[in-house]
């Protein structure tokens, strides 16, 4: 597998047409890690196919894919979350395809087929006991325990401001609680931290009792050894991510192969060791079954929730 660094446009784009061969297939990613594992994957089930990579984060790959569209050079774009999905979408990047098989959850597929999403992040509570016993506190059962007044300084988490994690909890609790009980949350709240794992490192070292974070980190922190619980609310924030066919791209049946392969079981296989739940069930850390994913009922203008989210609680002095 050749992996191309991110570069500007221009310069990549004469790197990639003059590599482009019949058998190529050319991803734009915004995961590497995971990216990584699924290529080498995919690979080693279609090895005369010559994978060409760029990494990014989600904003830049998605900027770059609807940049490049009147003259396309990515074949599939994906691991890129949900709402950097319905952007691509609705910017025409994508054309629809309905990968093959049937392991894939139907939920996980777009209604219109212009893109699948192959696994989810959820997002949990890591509870550490030795705090609560100490504190004499009740152990949290639901997010709306957790603007009792009786955790007052006892919760971390992330910031919206500076996490995708936090950015998903905090919308999440504004689409089904309202405004209000974020307020109130907010009088519990010892720190937000810039990444999505802070309120699970500081709920592990007993600094504070409840820390929210994503599933991974906190049942990696449970692994460790440290004296917590992981607890699902009543209802669980979550982001998927996924991808989807390029329109007008150069490579369409190879992308067609690829895209199938990640609605397989084969790459669950592969996620499962590495995300929280999966688009494919029997994988993951999270049967998806037994929580209960919120799904947003209003579209969430990240941007917008970020500055509403600081003149309520970063401005006022």
């Amino acid at each position: 597998m050749k992996k191309i660094a991110f570069a500007t446009a221009a310069a990549m784009a004469v790197l990639l047409s003059a590599q482009a061969e019949a058998r190529d297939l050319i991803l734009y990613d915004a995961s590497e890690k995971v990216g990584n594992a699924l290529t080498a994957a995919f690979t080693a089930k279609y090895p005369d196919i010559k994978l060409q990579v760029v990494s990014g984060s989600t904003g830049p790959i998605a900027e770059r894919a609807i940049a490049e569209m009147a003259n396309p050079q990515a074949d599939v774009v994906y691991l890129v979350n949900n709402t950097a999905l319905e952007q691509l979408k609705g910017a025409g990047v994508f054309e629809p395809y309905k990968v093959a098989g049937t392991d894939i959850r139907e939920s996980f597929r777009d209604s219109d087929d212009f893109y699948t999403r192959f696994f989810a992040t959820t997002m949990c509570m890591v509870v550490n006991r030795d705090r609560l016993a100490e504190k004499g506190l009740p152990m949290p059962t639901t997010w709306e325990d957790l603007i009792k007044p009786v955790y007052k300084k006892e919760i971390a988490l992330p910031s919206p401001m500076k996490s995708g994690t936090g950015g998903a909890i905090l919308t999440t609790f504004v689409d089904a609680f309202g405004w209000p009980f974020v307020e109130n949350l907010h009088e519990n709240v010892y720190q937000y931290g810039d990444g999505g794992s802070v309120g699970a490192q500081l709920a592990g070292t007993g600094e504070v009792a409840i820390g929210l974070s994503y599933d991974t980190t906190c049942y990696a922190t449970k692994s460790s050894g440290r004296p917590v619980d992981v607890v699902f609310g009543r209802i669980t924030p979550n982001t998927s991510e996924g991808g989807g066919l390029v329109a007008g791209a150069r490579h369409p049946e190879e992308a067609k192969l690829f895209l199938d392969f990640m609605a397989s079981k084969d790459a669950a296989e592969v996620l499962g060791k590495l995300v929280g739940a999966t688009g494919v069930p029997g994988y993951g850390l999270v049967d998806l079954d037994k929580v209960s994913p919120w799904e947003i009922r209003r579209p969430v203008d990240i941007e917008a929730f970020r500055r509403e989210f600081a003149a309520r609680f970063l401005n006022n002095g």
